[in-house]
Formats: structure tokens, sequence, C-alpha cells
């Protein structure tokens, strides 16, 4: 096998090219932002060649290209082939370009391993090449800090020096039979070594050798195929799995390179497969992320059109339904539901279909909650690999009903080569066979094929794996298919499939709970303002006749559910998307903020009465939920000294304070007991090592936090009007933190100035509670995880997501811990003092990783967390009182427009029907995770209700149970969604 490999690479890869012929190459600098097609194409280029350097980092040079391809070649061999200066084969992480013919239509991409451009007609051409000087920011596994990750960093000389472009034909023997022998080195690899198939392979790779002359290669090459004619003929087995291959091109929205670069991306992956779709009539190519298909709307129009062409002919199959492949684990309950309300709705309007599949195959965990919010999307199936990454355990199916907190299911799969980015090589496919879990009982697997994370897609080298596979002994048998049939057929042959229950956690990638708190802050921020522009902006509607914003809100909608693309929202991008996303935050919440006081002072009119508006889905300081009225002013106790300690008291807690600025007790005055156990504090911000084994960013190591230590040596600690104020100072570091009672409620208000390296702050909360669970809110629910050790998954999960609160409890008594903008958690049982079981409860609240981005997380930052004794539903309303606190404004009182009987069910979202059609939607779900039954009244009159899916058509419910003017009767199982739909609302008379 060393004479055939090297026989492969020195003698048949040099003579796939068996002529060339020169052109001429002129080189025009952009020296900035790309420009479009017919700006680029009138300007003057000066002359280049082969060795000429360019491109400074980020930075997009033209080249223009005149040769012509000789008429006695045929149009599959006259080829543009190109050499950017390629550093290795990985595609989508370095310099690519689009070529594109004089009239601006895009002919294809050029990138390692699809480095070509076709020259159909023979006689003169001119190409025009777009080149990307996209630096390479990921070296495998080095995870060095990088200045490249921001334009304005990155350098200025050119990283590129031209290597090659030419004109040259293709030998297409040679070409067919350098496949054939990449197909059958492959299963030599991966076949058992004293097998006889592996041997009869060895020996007709040998003969092939043989038989060819290594100095006429090309006259050679067809009596080398039929030296390995007969190996490729035999058969494979009859119980070999069929891999249904898809193509795919996983492209990140961001991640190593800004959102403006994506747009590029797409358009080259596009024109990459649609190359494709001419040449193999049975490839079909997936792709997800509507907001992908919108940026090439926007950006090529003419190749969209091809696209939308392709989608309807069936080769090009829009999957997902998602506005982006999104983090599952930090985005709200409804802006999980409008990423797919806006992925299915663009999907209809462009292209009139629906896709039935969940596609996530690369995002960090996946929440429980999921399964109800994509059927109520109206997916059936769920697609991804992810969970292979786990550093611990292996989810034990491949194939699969996944159950979500409703009880609601999908059918699930998860593609055993564990990759999204398959080359449909041997090693891919053995692996296929080796970890598909459902084997012996079915035989239908789903293969991703195609180069992805920076896009490229699927390359004609795969195409031809996947035909040599069709029937090969000693592989699967591989299809091109499409995810449908893949489904249909995994459904038919598993009739009844294992169940997994609750998330699906990833053991790893913990750290993206915490990472960039900045664009975390900004997520929720712009979640809570869009639920107030909706709210406010449907009652001015419906009740003042005032028009309802729906392009704003659309718009502001698709901006934020573009940053939950899942290396946005989780912190693992270079500085220049983070920095990007927090300017898009900003711009949502100026936009927001006009749309609420512009419905607020329509509704409240011009009264000077102090009102304030209560977004929230609870009553607050005396404003009904979702209404506008007088508020009461909260009770703040007043602290005063005791001693050496700090006291703060009011009818429902006693809180003292110690001069370390730590909390020595904490006695609920109701129940009559102590929160802390005994001679443990509480409110201690931990500084704990971390620098993780490899992925920065993203991975929080459990032994770094071994590590560390506890800030108790405070430089003041003072009472400051109703707070006690304490100062840290670490490193180069300020933290100010004001403890106040209000309300029976514990409000810690943090201001920290942060400027650590490779650090992680926590705050640490011990509780003298006896439990062996703990409750996280998740979207529409929450979900209750063991915090004991007791097997490898319990033990995986040392950091793990909640929302807005945690609870743990007694059956008679718990503490709710309450947030602003915190998601990293983690809860253990461990020994008191005492040697007694109790909690530690732990809030992560920053990070200071050095890659990809080496500035992360420096500077100000501000968080509010809470403690009281209380159980879910005091946790529900903290969460709410947290996020949504009521806004003052003035004028007079208006009653909400939908008010709700029961607690247990809480009101997610108050707005106007997508279709323009002026119908009041609200969308509503079970919050205790008990069967709750509600009354809902509305403050207007309206012609029928229904209830509906996220897309807003009617669905059969049971728990819609009765109605009547102005009123509904509610039966709601635990956690379940209900979107209602009020046809022709109007005020009443």
């Amino acid at each position: 096998m060393q004479r055939v490999r090297r026989f492969a690479r020195f003698r048949l890869q040099p003579a796939l090219y068996r002529e060339t012929r020169p052109v001429e190459v002129g080189m025009w600098q952009v020296g900035g932002e790309p420009v479009p097609f017919a700006d680029a194409v009138s300007r003057s280029f000066e002359p280049a060649a082969v060795g000429t350097p360019w491109g400074r980092p980020w930075d997009t040079v033209w080249f223009d290209v005149w040769g012509e391809a000789p008429a006695d070649w045929s149009p599959e061999e006259a080829e543009l082939v190109v050499d950017l200066g390629f550093a290795g084969d990985q595609p989508g992480f370095q310099a690519e370009a689009t070529a594109y013919r004089p009239d601006g239509s895009i002919v294809k991409a050029i990138e390692p391993l699809n480095a070509w451009v076709p020259l159909p007609e023979p006689g003169p051409f001119r190409l025009l090449l777009e080149a990307a000087a996209n630096p390479t920011i990921q070296v495998p596994y080095e995870y060095e800090p990088t200045r490249l990750g921001h334009r304005a960093t990155a350098g200025e000389e050119p990283i590129y020096r031209l290597a090659r472009l030419e004109v040259a034909r293709r030998d297409l023997a040679v070409w067919e039979l350098l496949q054939d022998v990449v197909t059958l080195d492959g299963l030599v690899d991966v076949l058992p070594r004293e097998g006889v198939r592996r041997a009869e392979i060895v020996h007709a790779l040998e003969r092939m050798v043989d038989v060819m002359d290594p100095d006429d290669v090309s006259g050679t090459a067809a009596g080398g195929r039929d030296a390995l004619a007969a190996v490729l003929a035999s058969p494979a087995a009859a119980s070999a799995l069929r891999v249904s291959a898809v193509g795919h091109a996983h492209i990140d929205c961001a991640w190593l390179w800004p959102t403006r670069e994506t747009v590029r991306k797409v358009a080259r992956t596009f024109s990459n497969v649609l190359d494709l779709i001419e040449r193999d009539p049975d490839f079909v190519f997936a792709a997800s992320s509507a907001q992908q298909y919108a940026w090439l709307q926007e950006s090529q129009p003419e190749l969209f059109e091809r696209v939308r062409a392709a989608v309807a002919a069936g080769r090009i199959r829009p999957v997902g339904g998602m506005w982006v492949e999104s983090d599952t684990n930090m985005p709200g309950g409804e802006a999980l539901a409008r990423q797919f309300v806006m992925g299915k709705r663009y999907f209809l309007e462009q292209f009139g279909i629906q896709s039935d599949e969940v596609w996530l195959p690369d995002s960090f965990g996946y929440s429980a909650a999921l399964p109800q919010i994509a059927r109520a999307a109206g997916a059936r199936y769920f697609v991804t690999q992810k969970p292979s990454w786990n550093e611990t355990n292996r989810i034990p199916f491949s194939t699969f009903q996944w159950e979500g907190i409703d009880g609601s299911r999908v059918f699930t799969h998860l593609p055993p080569a564990d990759t999204y980015n398959s080359d449909l090589g041997a090693l891919d496919l053995a692996r296929t066979e080796r970890t598909f879990s459902e084997k012996g009982t079915a035989r239908e697997v789903l293969g991703l094929f195609g180069w992805g994370d920076g896009g490229g897609g699927p390359t004609r080298e795969m195409l031809a794996q996947a035909a040599r596979k069709r029937d090969l002994e000693g592989s699967p048998r591989v299809v091109l298919s499409d995810p449908q049939s893949f489904f249909t057929a995994a459904e038919a042959e598993l009739t009844d499939p294992p169940v997994w229950v609750g998330e699906m956690y990833l053991e790893l990638h913990r750290g993206t709970l915490v990472s960039q708190q900045k664009t975390k802050r900004g997520n929720r921020h712009s979640e809570a303002l869009l639920r107030q522009a909706e709210l406010w902006a449907a009652t001015a509607s419906i009740l003042r006749g005032t028009p309802y914003p729906a392009a704003e809100l659309r718009d502001a909608w698709r901006t934020v559910l573009l940053q939950q693309f899942h290396d946005i929202l989780p912190g693992t991008s270079i500085a220049w998307v983070h920095q990007d996303a927090e300017a898009a935050y900003e711009r949502v919440a100026a936009i927001l903020d006009e749309v609420i006081e512009a419905s607020l002072a329509a509704l409240a009119g011009d009264g000077d009465i102090p009102l304030a508006a209560n977004a929230g889905p609870l009553p607050v300081q005396g404003v009904p939920a979702m209404g506008i009225g007088p508020a009461t002013a909260p009770e703040a106790a007043t602290p005063y000294a005791d001693g050496d300690a700090f006291v703060l008291q009011d009818a429902a807690l006693r809180v003292v304070v110690d001069r370390r600025g730590a909390l020595v007790s904490v006695r609920d005055l109701v129940a009559d007991r102590e929160v802390l156990p005994e001679g443990m504090a509480g409110g201690v911000l931990q500084l704990l090592r971390d620098t993780p084994r490899e992925w920065d960013a993203w991975d929080i190591n459990e032994e770094d936090q071994r590590s560390g230590r506890e800030l108790l040596e405070p430089t003041a600690v003072r009472i400051d009007g109703d707070a006690v104020e304490v100062r840290h100072h670490f490193g180069d570091s300020v933290v100010d933190v004001r403890l106040r009672l209000v309300d029976g409620r514990l409000d810690f208000a943090f201001d920290i100035d942060w400027h650590e390296s490779q650090k992680l702050l926590k705050l640490s909360f011990p509780l003298d509670v006896r439990t062996d669970r703990a409750a996280s809110e998740i979207q529409f629910g929450h979900l209750h995880r063991a915090i004991h050790r007791n097997t490898s998954w319990d033990s995986a999960r040392f950091e793990t997501v909640a929302h807005r609160w945690i609870q743990v409890g007694e059956p008679a008594w718990g503490v709710a811990i309450a947030n602003d903008v915190v998601y990293g958690h983690d809860m253990r049982t461990v020994a008191a003092p005492s040697g007694r079981p109790m909690v530690m409860a732990r809030l992560s609240l920053l990070r200071a990783p050095l890659y990809p981005d080496p500035a992360a997380d420096q500077g100000a930052h501000r968080f509010t967390v809470s403690l009281r004794p209380g159980g879910i539903a005091e946790a529900i309303e903290d969460g709410y009182r947290q996020s949504l606190p009521p806004r003052p404004t003035r004028g007079t009182p208006v009653a909400p427009l939908v008010t709700v009987s029961d607690p247990a069910v809480v009101v997610e979202t108050v707005k106007l029907a997508e279709d323009g059609s002026g119908d009041l939607v609200v969308r509503l779900y079970e919050a205790h995770g008990d069967r709750s039954s509600a009354t809902v009244t509305t403050s207007i009159d309206w012609q029928a209700v229904e209830a509906t899916d996220l897309l807003e058509q009617p669905v059969e419910t049971t728990a819609l149970r009765s109605s009547s003017p102005r009123r509904l009767e509610l039966d709601l199982r635990p956690f379940e969604l209900l979107t209602l739909r009020f046809r022709s609302p109007r005020a009443a008379v």
C-alpha cells in the first residue's frame, strides 16, 4: 500500500491536468468592505501574475482573468484552475473566491479542494474573481490568542500570494482512475486486516500500478481502471446499511468571520451546488436557515432565482424551518417559537413549501422544551449529530423518539457518521456502521456530505464516492437521497423506536453559557423589549386604532433571531462578530423604545397621573398584569449596624451581612427557618481558574474549579441609603455590590469593572435544603435535574442552563434565586460543616477566555440577582419581575386586553396576527408543571376564537374547554403551550 499511495500522490495527482494555457490577469484591491460586481467591473485593474502578493486581512481583491479555451478540448475537460495561496486543505477557513461572468452572473466558487471553474464554451473568455482575503484564525487544536479577529487589529500586509491561475485540460480517464483509487484505498484502512476482501483490494491496487506506465499515466489510465473494475463491481452484503446521502453545507452565520462574509459564503456555496446539480441528476442538496436565503435574495438576486428554480424542481430542499440554526439553551420561549415562525413563513412565501424537520446539527445542546415548540410549528422530525461530541456518555440511540417536558415527541435521528461534513469516505462510512445503535433492527441512516462550517458544500469528488459506493462490498450502500425520503423510510422500518426523555445535554462547551456576557445581556434585554413592544402596540391598535408597526417588529425580531445563532449568542465568535451584535442590539433597543413610548402615549392619553405599564404576566406593585395603572412603591428595609455586622429586616426576612460582605444569616421569619447552613456564608463571590484543555470560549473544565479563592476581603462595607454596599478589588478588577431587602426579597445589584484573564467569577449560595434535584427555568416551563452524582450522566452536568430563575426545595419549603441576565448555573448536593447534606447553588457571572476573542468580556458589566424563600410560583414571579420591571408613564389607567384567573397559566405573548388581518394572538403556557384550569377574560369583544399552531393556523385542541363572550375556559396539561387567535377584535362599546 505504501507503493500504491506513493504512485497515487506522485504520478496520478500531477497527471490530472495534461495540458495548460496561460491567462492574462489584472488585479484591483478594494481596500475596505466588499463592493458589488457592478462597482468592481468598472475599476482599473493593475497587471498581476502568479507570485503576486495580495489581500490584507479581511480585504477583497478582484482578479480580471482573460484567456482562451482551445477548440479541441471538450467542455468536460476545459477548466480555469486557481490557487489563491491556499494553506492546507481546509475549505471555508481561509482565502476563497467567487467567479463571475462579464454580465455579473456567478459561475461557481473557488476554494481549497474545489479550486476550478468550468469553461464550457471554446474560445476566448473573461472571468472576474472576487477573492476574499479571510485570514486563517482556526489552527486546529492550538487556540492561540489572535489579533486577526477584527479588521482594525489584523494588520496591513498582504497575507496571500497568488500560486496558480491558468487554463487547464482535465484528463478525464486519470480523474476517474484517481476516484477509483481513493475509494478502494479508503476501504483498505477500515476492513479487517486479515480479511479476504481487503486482500483482494490490495492485490487489485497492486495490479493497477503494475499495468500502468509511470511515464505515460494518461495513456495507461484506462488499463489501470480495468485492473480495478472487478473489485469495484463486487456488490455490498445483503445486510449492509443504507446511507441516504444528502448534500449539505453547514454555513455558520458568523464565527471566525463576520456576518458580512457569510453573505458571500452563502452565494459561493449555492453556486457550487447549482453547478453540481447540472452534472448529476440524482444529487439533492439540503440547506437550512431562512436568513441565508434572504441574504442571497438581497445580495445576488439572479443567483437566488436559480436557487428558487432548483427548489421548485426538488433539487434544493430548504430544511429546518428556522430563521437560523440557533442556540436552543438560551433563547427565550417566544424567541425560539419565532425562529420557526419567521423561518417557515419565509419558506412558504418564497418557495411555497413547508419543511417537516428541525435541522440543528451543530448547536451546543438541545432544550427539553424543543419537541413541543417543534410540533407546534408543524415539524415531525429532528436532526442533529452534536451529542456525539459528549466527553463522557453517549446517547444510546441513533434513531428514536425525543420527548419534551410536556410529553410532545419528535422522531429524531443522530447521523452515526458523527459529522455533518462527511466526504463519504470509507472512514465516515465505517464509523456509520460501527456507531449506528439500531443495527440489527434497522438499516436506514442519514449521511450529510459536503464541506461545512465555512461553507463550500459537496464536490464532484464526493459524488464520485457516492456513485462507487452505491453497491460496493465492504461498504454500506450509499444512495443519493433527500431528508423526507430518509425519514419516511426510517419511520416505516422502526415502528417501535426507543424514547429519550428530557434535554439532550451536551457534555462539552459548557462555557458557552457564560462567555461574551454583553451579547447575552443584549439578547435578554431585546427579548423583553420585543414583548413590551408587541403587547403595547397591539393594545393601542385595538383600543385606539393606531397603526400596528408590523414591519418594524418583524425586522427587530429578525435581527434578534440572527444574534441567537449558535456561535453568536453562545459567545464563541471573533471580536468583530460580537461588536456587530452589540451594535445590532443597540439599534433594536432604540427602535423598540420608540414603538413602546408611542404606544403608551396613545393608550394613556394626555393625562398627568403617574402610572406604570406592567408588561409582565403577573401583577406587580398593584398594577395588573399587562395593564397600565398607578403603582405602589416597593417597600425597602432600612439597614442598620449591629456590632460588626449589618442587618436588613422586614416582615418576611431578616438578613445579616458581616464585615466580609457575606451573608451569615438569612432567616425566613414566616416559616421560622434559616436559609443558610450553620457556619456557612452566602452571597460569596468566587474567583476560579479558567484554563480549558481546549476550545477556550466554549469550555469550562471541572478540574479548574478546584483552584480559586473566595472574595472575602472587601475594601469597603458600608450602609448607603437603603442598601448595604460592598466593594471588592482584585487584580485590575472592581466589583461593587448593593444588597437591598425589598418586599421580602433580597436583591443583589452588581456593578463590575472586569479586567481578568482566564478567570471565572461565580456567586455562591449554600442552602440548608434537603433535596436531590433542582428546578431550572427553560422555555415555556422548567426542568428538574438531579444534583447528586450517582451516575456518570449526573456528574457530567456540572454546569447547566437556566433562564430567569432556579429553585430548590423540600415538599413544603424552598428557595428561589432569580436573575436579570445569567444563564450558567451549577447546583450540587454537598456536605455542610455539620456533616448533613445541603445544596450549593452557584451562578456563573463572567469569564475571560482568550480565543477566539482575546478581549472577551473585558470592561463594565451589571447584574441583578435576587433570593427569597419560595417555591416555583415565587421563582416565576421574581424572574418576570427582573426581566419586565414596570415602565413609568403618565396619563389614564388602561385595563389589560387579557386577564387569566390562575397564575399557573402564564401569558407569554400578546400581538397581532402575522397575516396583517388585525386578529389578536395570545400565546400562553402552563408554568407550574401541573394540570391547571383557568378562565381567560378579555376586555374587548371578538367574533370568534380558535386554537392555532405557531403559524397561526387552526389546530385541534382539548385545552379550550368552552368560550362565551369575553370569556374562555381552559384546561391545560403540564407545560402545555397554547396559542389563541381572536378573530376581529374590537374595543368594547
